[in-house]
């Protein structure tokens, strides 16, 4: 059946995901295989993931037979992964309409860079991988600097989310980066502006209580962190959605 066939028969929220997926994976991918060398090496690196390959081994014999530098090296690393992986991701994605009336769980520095970059149009560290989830490049979540981008950030995180009424939200922060502490009073203080019930955590192990919270209280994650993805059975990606507001040009060109 062809693939209008099938959109035709899933549920309304699900072809709504599917779209804008799509449309993001053609117009960010158009622009990361520029390069023939990257296009060619992350084939052969998805070659050998999907054959069982330990990742680490597959991407050290890539990277060298196609003299990789640090940049490019992060760039497979971040965005090609196995065909079983990416499936087992792509299927716990959710449409963000769904946390209407559940609690959603925010990785908040991992969410807040990659929305800043957005913002930014800082468009050549955003990539869109194997896995179906926007990832930033440049994400350095232990370096995180507290600028003037970082409140119209978060505004439009939670905006977007009060949009889909979730009953509870909870953003864990880690505690160990510079300003935390001052980032959480301006998070609550969003929160409260916006309506939005919920609470901000500082956390050694972020990672650990997102995963711990989202089993227990069976909520949604907002994450692009491969190790929280494989260990909860949902998520969404709220910087899909925001790209998709930020640039509806590029994102439906092709319709």
């Amino acid at each position: 059946m062809p693939l209008i066939g099938y959109l035709l028969l899933w549920p309304k929220e699900e072809v709504n995901l599917l779209v804008i997926i799509l449309s993001i994976e053609y117009a960010i991918k158009s622009m990361q295989f520029k390069n023939k060398k990257i296009e060619e090496a992350a084939y052969d690196l998805r070659f050998l993931l999907n054959r069982k390959y330990r990742k680490k081994n597959a991407l050290e014999f890539v990277s060298n037979k196609y003299l990789l530098n640090k940049q490019e090296r992060n760039f497979l690393a971040r965005s090609v992964f196995s065909e079983l992986k990416s499936d087992e991701r792509r299927n716990k994605i959710v449409n963000i309409e769904e946390i209407e009336g559940k609690l959603i769980i925010l990785d908040g520095y991992n969410l807040l860079i990659t929305v800043e970059s957005i913002l930014l149009d800082n468009f050549d560290s955003i990539i869109l991988c194997d896995d179906g989830v926007i990832r930033d490049l440049n994400a350095v979540f232990g370096k995180y600097t507290f600028d003037k981008f970082t409140e119209p950030a978060l505004i439009q995180i939670f905006t977007l989310i009060s949009n889909f009424k979730p009953s509870k939200v909870v953003i864990f922060l880690d505690s160990p980066v510079s300003f935390s502490g001052e980032l959480a009073m301006l998070i609550k203080n969003i929160m409260d502006d916006i309506g939005i019930k919920g609470e901000v955590k500082l956390s050694k192990n972020v990672d650990k209580e997102i995963k711990f919270l989202a089993r227990k209280e069976k909520g949604i994650v907002a994450t692009s962190d491969s190790a929280i993805i494989d260990k909860v059975d949902k998520f969404v990606d709220i910087p899909l959605y925001i790209l998709k507001n930020r640039n509806q040009r590029i994102i439906f060109h092709i319709y």
